[in-house]
């Protein structure tokens, strides 16, 4: 179980690969990618800041939190952090468990968690030239 922050882009096949166990049967993984609007405005780029230390803490809590409450083999998550543009990876949540339940159950905790408590701001900036912080808990799956 571990939780990440990343400047460079995110390897997906490493993180999978690492998730591979005898006993999981399942896997499941979200990928958060940048989109090229939000809230009907045109995004050029986002640029992710965090205060790593409590970040990194949250995250892991986060990690924790699901190994308690469900019947996962393992569960990861890296975050980007820097300048991004859109189609680029910003976030990757893998669980392996035996069974397939507890894995898609699991993920969509870990993600829900990540945007609510992880201290990771998001910077958007948009084609007419101005720029904006986003709240990352104000998304349609957070209300």
């Amino acid at each position: 179980m571990d939780f990440i922050l990343s400047a460079v882009p995110i390897d997906v096949y490493a993180l999978r690969h690492r998730m591979m166990a005898p006993e999981a049967g399942g896997f499941c993984s979200f990928e958060g990618w940048v989109r090229n609007h939000h809230q009907g405005r045109s995004v050029n780029a986002l640029a992710y800041e965090a205060y790593a230390p409590l970040a990194l803490k949250e995250g892991r809590r986060i990690l924790r939190e699901a190994q308690r409450r469900f019947a996962i083999t393992s569960a990861c998550a890296e975050h980007r952090i820097g300048h991004l543009i859109p189609g680029e990876l910003a976030v990757w949540v893998g669980v392996s468990a035996a069974h397939r339940d507890a894995a898609f159950d699991a993920c969509r905790f870990i993600i829900d968690a990540i945007k609510d408590t992880v201290p990771i701001w998001k910077h958007e900036f948009y084609s007419d030239g101005t720029q904006t912080w986003v709240d990352p808990t104000q998304t349609p799956s957070a209300t």
